[in-house]
């Protein structure tokens, strides 16, 4: 059974996690990511619901916008 969250919780959760990402930094960030995923597989505790979510996350994964990149590149 999966529970949601509430759409307050996940904005907060979500500018959490942006801000975690920020704080490890680029040269950390895939670990940083891999290392948050494992501890809530963990907490899952359930494979194919696991496998499920990876894939389900790369499918969804947007391409980021020009806009974006801009962003990076200019250091804004």
């Amino acid at each position: 059974m999966t529970t949601l969250l509430h759409p307050d919780a996940r904005d907060r959760l979500y500018a959490e996690c942006a801000r975690a990402i920020s704080e490890a930094g680029t040269e950390r960030e895939s670990l940083f990511l891999a290392r948050l995923a494992l501890l809530l597989f963990e907490q899952v505790g359930d494979e194919a619901r696991c496998r499920r979510a990876l894939a389900d996350a790369l499918h969804a994964l947007p391409v980021p916008s020009l806009s974006a990149a801009e962003s990076l590149h200019n250091g804004d």
